[in-house]
């Protein structure tokens, strides 16, 4: 973006990057983000929001109304929380928490949602918003928890009941994609991730008499071999799925049958249809090798973040705002989907709405050096401040095109 865009949109950039640096240096885990959240409600109540705190724990919500405040009512959501990561950037603003690290770049997306959430309730103040409406800004905890995140967490506390919306937008930053373009595809974007803990029970005994023990090892070997038939056959090709072999755990000692076998497992989909094939067959391969091999199965299969669909309509609107904003040839409007996952999807699932991808660029860092294209969950990834205006600003527009329309 150039210097007279930003100034255009009456941006203060590097106020956005105060708050990013200072909250980089302070990463926050799930449901702890105290300092991060008391940052936002103190900035939101001094531009005239509604604040509502304490919702999912840490969770803020800004409301801002303006005209009669009885028209339409649109959502704009960001996240807080950082990851348990040790980072290794060398930066002046570097973490200063151990083991913990901004390394997915929420602290860019609080600092971008604030910088809109200031112009914004200047403009409603001066009555350069069109018409009347309402404004939620929700500013989310623990995205990084997996099934118990904090998506979830708001709903359960009646976060729409409490501030309804006509439609909801989330925005991340994505490595890789050049700054000032934005990507984003109507239907699903982003995949389901759910967990499962899986346990063989066999009869444990000694290395060199194993016809009086019931090995647990054998149908744990089975299990990770047909996993992948289950991807391969039971899955129509042209759909995606994901079943990755994180963990796998047996016996002490090299001499010795173990009694059990542990496998865990990440299973992906993104198609909420093929997300339920995947369960049942992994269900029946298991307790089919089990038997197989006189062995017990016991399964944990908890369900996680749901496939991220992005409705038709609101996808449509931010593709028009964006091509506005930046020119058609930075605006991706067919992206590939991601195997990655999203907590916005419960959002999405409870309100229609989009959540597009913003160009991080590459920005790799190696103890203070340039190091090349780096991905999120990286201890080398640094949110780039380049992309702060570009959010920024596609925030604002969202919102004015959202009520002149």
């Amino acid at each position: 973006m150039s210097k007279q865009d930003v100034a255009a949109a009456g941006l203060d950039v590097e106020q956005m990057k105060s708050w990013r640096h200072a909250i980089h240096r302070q990463p926050e885990l799930g449901f702890e983000e105290h300092a991060t959240s008391a940052l936002v409600a103190e900035q939101l109540r001094a531009w005239g929001y509604a604040v509502h705190s304490g919702i999912a724990v840490t969770g803020v919500v800004g409301v801002l109304q303006w005209g009669t405040g009885n028209g339409r009512r649109i959502g704009l959501r960001a996240d807080m929380d950082a990851i348990p990561l040790q980072e290794m950037t060398g930066l002046p603003w570097a973490s200063t928490v151990p083991g913990k690290m901004h390394g997915c770049g929420h602290d860019g997306h609080t600092a971008m949602l604030l910088g809109a959430a200031r112009v914004l309730a200047e403009r409603a103040r001066d009555g350069r918003l069109p018409g009347s409406g309402t404004l939620v800004l929700i500013f989310q905890p623990a995205e990084e928890l997996g099934g118990g995140g904090g998506a979830r967490r708001m709903l359960e506390e009646g976060l729409f009941e409490r501030f309804p919306c006509d439609a909801i937008f989330g925005m991340h930053n994505f490595p890789g994609i050049a700054v000032g373009e934005v990507h984003v595809r109507p239907g699903a974007f982003m995949a389901s991730s759910d967990k499962v803990s899986i346990r063989f029970i066999g009869r444990g005994g000694h290395g060199g008499v194993p016809h009086l023990a019931v090995d647990p090892t054998l149908p744990a070997a089975a299990t990770v071999l047909g996993l992948q038939s289950i991807v391969g056959r039971n899955v129509n090709p042209n759909r995606a799925a994901v079943v990755s072999v994180g963990r796998i755990a047996a016996g002490s000692a090299y001499n010795v049958i173990a009694e059990r076998a542990e496998i865990e497992l990440s299973v992906r989909a993104l198609d909420p249809a093929v997300r339920d094939v995947l369960e049942q067959r992994i269900r029946e391969l298991v307790e089919h090798q089990a038997r197989a091999y006189g062995c017990r199965s016991e399964i944990e299969y908890v369900r996680g973040y749901p496939v991220l669909l992005n409705a038709a309509a609101p996808t449509a609107f931010a593709v028009g705002v964006a091509r506005k904003l930046f020119g058609e040839d930075n605006v991706v409007a067919d992206a590939e989907p991601l195997t990655g996952s999203e907590d916005f999807a419960f959002l999405l699932e409870q309100v229609p709405g989009c959540y597009v991808l913003v160009g991080n660029g590459d920005n790799g860092h190696a103890d203070g050096r340039w190091a090349g294209g780096c991905m999120v969950h990286n201890p080398h990834y640094d949110f780039n401040d380049a992309c702060l205006a570009v959010g920024a600003r596609l925030w604002i527009g969202l919102v004015e095109q959202y009520f002149q329309n």
